[in-house]
């Protein structure tokens, strides 16, 4: 139940229209609804419907690990208390999972997301500009920006402007500086949010990936580049942690953040 379903009900209770008893039948699964999805009736997930009303986003289902028949029983439950559903690291065996009880559901490969979104009003506040070493580092960026985009920014996408041909970026200054909150998805040696930080006066998520050769180990060699650069502003978040970056992102660009942070 998000904030204006929440709101509403109390307006209804307020007016008659709905009883306390009722209202609070509605009420008493908000904690936490648990969910099976076998035969065994074994409980497979416990999901946190006030998640929404504490974070300003329902709780997002991580999908590797988790089987096809899982990730259904979990998407019903939350569509059937919500109008978005937002699943990460998806196959397309999860996809078509999710088809099955939601024929709306749109699916990015590149990003490895699932979306379900039935609001009728879709915000798009403020600018968030997700900035990518190299094309390889896509998938990362592109769950970012589709995430942020859900969780209703604006998004810009800058993709392919690493360092190694640094007028690449240089040539987006003005998007750059325009942005409220960037997001520098790099692999290889990861210096990419080094230079964006020098470039503007907003706060960088640095996202290392695993994309590079072997002493690159996997993204830790751009993980520890992120965690000692030289330029101010810079948060860093996990490898290949998009999703991460995205949530972070939103919640500096939201706009009660904005205007705390003006006055």
């Amino acid at each position: 139940m998000d904030q204006s379903t929440l709101l509403r009900l109390l307006a209804e209770v307020a007016q008659g229209a709905v009883s306390a008893e009722d209202a609070a039948r509605r009420l008493s699964d908000l904690p936490f609804a648990e969910v099976a999805s076998g035969e065994a009736g074994v409980i497979d997930a416990r999901l946190d419907h006030h998640r929404e009303l504490r974070c300003g986003f329902p709780e997002v289902v991580f999908c590797q690990g988790k089987s096809p028949d899982q990730v259904r029983s979990i998407a019903r439950e939350i569509l059937s208390r919500g109008d978005v559903l937002l699943a990460t690291r998806a196959e397309p065996r999860h996809f078509e999972s999710i088809a099955r009880v939601a024929e709306d559901a749109r699916f990015s490969e590149a990003a490895r997301v699932v979306v379900v979104d039935r609001r009728v009003e879709k915000r798009s506040d403020g600018h968030v500009v997700v900035a990518s070493g190299g094309t390889a580092d896509t998938p990362v960026a592109e769950e970012a920006a589709l995430c942020a985009e859900v969780m209703g920014c604006r998004v810009t996408r800058l993709y392919d402007v690493g360092v190694a041909g640094v007028h690449r970026v240089l040539a987006h200054r003005e998007e750059l500086r325009d942005a409220r909150v960037v997001v520098a998805v790099a692999g290889m040696e990861g210096a990419l949010p080094s230079l964006v930080a020098g470039l503007v006066d907003v706060p960088v998520i640095a996202v290392p990936t695993s994309v590079g050769y072997g002493a690159h180990f996997g993204g830790v060699a751009p993980l520890l580049t992120m965690l000692n650069s030289c330029s101010g502003g810079i948060g860093v978040v996990n490898i290949d942690n998009g999703f991460g970056a995205a949530m972070l992102a939103a919640r500096i660009n939201s706009p009660a953040w904005a205007a705390d942070t003006s006055e």
